[in-house]
């Protein structure tokens, strides 16, 4: 049975604004306690030093999905550079899933 909700399309994503395909992804990652997810995102965001020393396996003493929000906090509102397109497309891979 196909569910009434549909998937949003790459083209409806591609044309939300980053921060936007950011909250999306994020809930959808949290409602799954998906830490791969954040990690996936964090260890590509310019200048992670803290990020670099997570290792993102899901049964290891690390980051949790609060941990990984709060680190993300800590680089909303800079310039994601050239990293941008990449984290685009991560979000919108995981939102399209």
């Amino acid at each position: 049975m196909l569910s009434d909700m549909t998937m949003p399309g790459f083209a409806e994503l591609d044309a939300l604004p980053t921060e936007e395909l950011r909250e999306r992804a994020f809930a959808k990652a949290r409602e799954h306690h998906d830490v791969r997810f954040f990690w996936s995102v964090l260890k590509h965001l310019p200048d992670s030093d803290e990020a670099a020393s997570l290792d993102g396996a899901p049964n290891s003493i690390g980051p949790t999905v609060d941990e990984a929000v709060a680190l993300w906090r800590e680089f909303e509102g800079r310039d994601l550079g050239a990293q941008e397109p990449l984290l685009r497309a991560a979000f919108i891979d995981y939102l399209s899933k």
